[in-house]
C-alpha cells in the first residue's frame, strides 16, 4: 500500500459519499456488507490491475478499451501512447470512467476526469514509471526497463483519474 493516513481518509470519504448518492437499485445490490473500506480496497489493488477505461468521442459516443492500471495513493493511474485514440479523447474531453472487474467477487468502478502528465513529471510520472518497472521487470527482465527508458523521451503520457465517484463491490463465499 502506498496510501498515507490522509489519502486513506479522503478515499474513505469518497467511497462513503459515492455509496450514499447511489440509487435504490445500486444500493440494493451493493449494501454495506458488500462494500470495501478504503484500507481493504488499497490492500486488494496492489500491482498491475487490468482496467476497462471509457472515454467519450466528439459526438458523445462512449469508447472503451483495456489498460494496465495501477492504484497508487488512492487513485487509478495508467499510461498510453500520446497519439492513441484514447489520449486524443482525453485531451479534448477529460471525462472518464473505468472499471476493474477480475471476476464475480470483486468490482471497482470510478467516474471522474483524467489528469494527464508526461513521464518526465517528477511526481506522477516517476510514480507510475516505478510501478510499471516493479510489475514488468520481474516478468520481462531488463529489456522492459530499457524499453521504458527509451520510450519516455518520445512523449509517453500517463493519466491519473481524479474521482468524483467510486463504487466497490465484493462478495465472500457466505455473501
Amino acid at each position: 500500500m502506498f496510501e498515507t493516513a490522509e489519502e486513506l481518509a479522503a478515499l474513505q470519504r469518497l467511497l462513503d459519499d459515492s455509496a450514499a448518492g447511489g440509487g435504490r437499485h445500486l444500493s440494493g445490490i451493493i449494501d454495506a456488507e458488500r462494500r470495501l473500506t478504503a484500507t481493504q480496497l488499497c490492500e486488494r489493488l496492489t500491482g498491475m490491475r487490468l482496467l476497462t477505461v471509457a472515454t467519450v468521442t466528439a459526438d458523445g459516443r462512449p469508447l472503451t478499451g483495456a489498460v494496465d492500471g495501477y492504484f497508487l495513493h488512492g487513485a487509478w493511474y495508467f499510461s498510453t501512447s500520446p497519439d492513441s485514440v484514447r489520449m486524443r479523447h482525453l485531451r479534448a474531453r477529460p471525462a472518464i470512467s473505468a472499471t476493474h472487474l477480475p471476476g464475480e467477487s470483486l468490482q471497482v468502478s470510478v467516474h471522474g476526469r483524467a489528469e494527464l502528465f508526461d513521464f518526465s513529471d517528477p511526481t506522477h510520472g516517476a510514480l507510475l514509471k516505478q510501478a510499471m518497472l516493479d510489475h514488468y521487470v520481474p516478468i520481462q527482465g531488463p529489456a522492459f526497463e530499457e524499453w521504458i527508458n527509451n520510450n519516455q523521451d518520445e512523449g509517453a503520457v500517463g493519466a491519473r483519474i481524479i474521482a468524483d465517484k467510486m463504487f466497490t463491490f465484493h462478495m465472500t463465499e457466505s455473501s
